[in-house]
């Protein structure tokens, strides 16, 4: 097979539905390839040099995915090629120089794309270049142009402000001579691919590629300049209709790939769950009921599964989308109402506002039509704090409260809402009474689900630099106090994104998004396997794989009595397999560092170490390392899921790490190792693990 850059299978459908006319003006460079190389330019002139995130010029698809001239999203002050979830971003911006240009000045802004690289010029001049986190973007015939907005479906309310005089696209990079020779609204000796010099009072382009433009708000054009007031004016150009909205069910395919998840929960398609963070989880009528985020043919939306056994799930259409809501579908949780109904608080892509919907029907499918949080601001308080983020709600005796998060790059608290019926809210302010010192002061508090647990209560949250994390703490005075913080990730985003519930039997049950990185072949939007939580009167948290997982276990095996000695693999007869559930007792014996060797060859080498070092008091799963104390003479107790190339580890129910295997194995056998002495395995069972596809056996 012929490996195609991101979106180049979109664009090669995008374009055979241009030529048989379904949609008109081909946004297709010279050749018929989608746009890949690219040059985006701009003349602009900030308004003020304090305004946070907005775009002067954003290419996007219907995906939402974009590349565009943003001004200080994540810096001050500085210009950055902004895209979907930071995904062809520089996020280290110290070296770049800020913006010094004065309200009436206008300067030429380009930004480069190369294959994976990015160069950003400034009149001609070099800012910065790099290397792209991700792969490039294709971009097809169904793409949009936009200028105020970063894009359509942005999680915050920001827009530039300013004058655009003159706007162009070029269908390959250009270098610092080549733009040196540009002149705002001049005929270029090199012709744009798109141009805007803004002659006409409606926007359009001048080539012809997006004949369809609308101005927003009080976006105006006055002698030739586009004026933005970056509070909500906006021009957005398409290059037709808008493509009808069509009800989608994700679903397996009919042939399944080898390599996909067999007991993890993710996403089968269409598109893909990047992000995929679990939702507004819940249980009604005898089924729980989880929703992930998505992009589907509309945009971000909340695909819908539910189960009977948290184990086992169908999908249901996807209702809760952009055509349906009137904007995307961002992070929340589910609750319940003062009259036990279902209802849902979500943060309204693109909306500015966290939004609440309550449930019409028991199978959670129709929802009313969402209503904003919109808290009062009294006289005195501070409204600058509030950042409209991923929420969360709860009800307390009879009160209704909603938090906030804190936007990441905002520098915004979580701040907290009251309510008597979920309609008018008073604003109490910051959330936190006080933040713990082990937390940098760049991390957001976003995903937040609030609940009790252990006579205590926790913040399940994340920060996006960081991934899961959570507090314990009291909810005092309408303020929760913090007494402790601890790390739930220890790598990326390999655990990102909690969500979770309590089931009928009073267990807390969580689920996180595993974004374990490009090149796996597997499914996107992979759900960590669900984990019970408690905490005991010890404090420490207790970190379980779902009971229910057992009804999986097929093909039980046991071997007792086995030893490792130092740098001498044991391997273990008849443990082969990449789908298994595995439970070892390691006694440690003398050893320094010992544990698990998987996807092992025959002989016990290779493959992915599962290792305990008792001197640097850690848990490593291959290049994944977490804290991990193993008190003198307490036996080590493994449970570690091999789910195709992913592996999720719980030591002695005190840590757990989700990590991948990457390349192939070198083999599907497993050994027990020690290094500094030896180990011995107490015991070891073994379950060959049936796929959660399957109806339950």
């Amino acid at each position: 097979m012929v490996h195609r850059p991101a979106g180049a299978l979109a664009c090669a459908l995008m374009s055979a539905v241009v030529a048989a006319g379904v949609l008109s003006a081909p946004l297709v460079p010279a050749g018929g390839s989608c746009l890949r190389h690219k040059t985006l330019v701009a003349w602009v002139a900030a308004a003020t040099l304090a305004q946070r995130g907005g775009s002067a010029l954003t290419l996007e698809d219907r995906g939402d995915h974009f590349d565009a001239i943003v001004f200080g999203e994540l810096a001050p002050g500085k210009w950055m090629a902004g895209s979907d979830m930071f995904s062809r971003t520089q996020r280290d911006q110290s070296g770049v120089p800020a913006e010094t240009a004065g309200p009436g000045t206008f300067v030429q802004i380009a930004i480069a794309y190369r294959g994976g690289q990015v160069a950003i010029y400034r009149d001609g001049r070099l800012l910065t270049q790099y290397a792209m986190p991700a792969p490039p973007r294709e971009f097809g015939p169904d793409s949009l142009v936009l200028f105020g907005r970063r894009h359509r479906r942005q999680g915050d309310s920001a827009h530039f402000g300013g004058r655009i005089a003159d706007a162009r696209i070029y269908d390959r990079a250009l270098d610092a001579v080549e733009l040196g020779t540009l002149r705002m609204d001049a005929e270029p000796a090199l012709a744009p691919w798109a141009w805007w010099t803004f002659d006409d009072p409606g926007g359009t382009d001048r080539t012809g590629r997006f004949p369809n433009a609308r101005l927003r708000a009080g976006a105006h054009i006055e002698g030739g300049v586009l004026v933005l007031d970056g509070i909500d004016d906006s021009l957005l150009c398409t290059t037709g209709a808008e493509p009808p909205f069509v009800q989608e069910t994700p679903a397996m395919p009919a042939e399944v790939p080898s390599t996909w998840l067999s007991f993890h929960l993710a996403h089968p398609g269409p598109g893909v769950a990047v992000p995929g963070d679990p939702n507004c989880a819940s249980y009604w009528k005898g089924r729980y009921h989880l929703h992930y985020i998505y992009n589907s043919r509309d945009g971000f939306a909340f695909a819908h599964v539910s189960s009977t056994d948290l184990v086992h799930w169908r999908w249901h259409p996807t209702t809760l989308t952009p055509s349906t809501t009137g904007h995307g579908m961002f992070s929340g949780t589910g609750f319940y109402t003062r009259e036990g109904r279902p209802a849902i608080i979500y943060h309204g892509q693109g909306s500015g506002r966290n939004q609440i919907a309550f449930a019409l029907d028991d199978n959670l499918e129709r929802w009313t039509e969402p209503v904003p949080v919109e808290p009062t601001i009294l006289p005195g308080q501070d409204a600058s704090l509030i950042a409209h983020w991923d929420p969360d709600a709860w009800l307390e005796g009879s009160v209704y409260y909603a938090l906030s998060g804190g936007s990441p790059g905002s520098g915004k608290p979580p701040t907290l809402f009251r309510s008597q019926d979920l309609r008018q809210w008073d604003y109490l302010g910051r959330f936190l009474s006080h933040d713990m010192p082990d937390v940098a002061s760049d991390e957001d508090i976003s995903c937040p689900n609030f609940f009790r647990i252990g006579g205590r209560r926790m913040l399940l949250c994340i920060s996006h630099n960081k991934g899961c994390r959570y507090y314990l703490g009291e909810f005092r005075d309408e303020k929760f106090v913090p007494e402790s913080h601890h790390r739930m990730n220890w790598r990326g985003w390999d655990f990102f994104a909690p969500e979770s519930l309590l089931t009928p039997d009073g267990r807390r049950v969580m689920w996180a998004w595993c974004h374990l990185g490009e090149g796996l072949p597997v499914q996107s939007g992979i759900q960590s396997l669900p984990r019970e939580l408690t905490l005991p009167r010890d404090g420490v948290l207790r970190m379980r794989p779902l009971r229910e997982l057992a009804s999986l276990r097929a093909d039980a095996r046991i071997r007792r009595g086995l030893a490792a000695r130092d740098g001498v693999p044991a391997p273990i007869p008849g443990l082969e397999g990449d789908t298994l559930e595995i439970r070892a007792v390691v006694r440690p014996g003398t050893a320094r560092r010992h544990g698990l060797r998987v996807y092992a060859d025959p002989t016990g080498v290779g493959g992915l170490p599962i290792t305990v070092d008792l001197a640097a008091q850690t848990l490593s799963v291959g290049e994944t390392t977490a804290p991990f104390t193993l008190p003198r003479g307490e036996d080590l107790v493994l449970r570690v899921f091999l789910d195709k190339s992913v592996v999720e580890v719980f030591a002695n129910d005190r840590q757990a790490v989700v990590a991948a295997r990457r390349g192939p194995p070198s083999g599907m056998h497993a050994s027990l190792f020690a290094e500094g002495g030896e180990a011995v395995v107490r015991e070891v069972r073994w379950w060959r693990m049936r796929s959660i596809y399957a109806p339950p056996q």
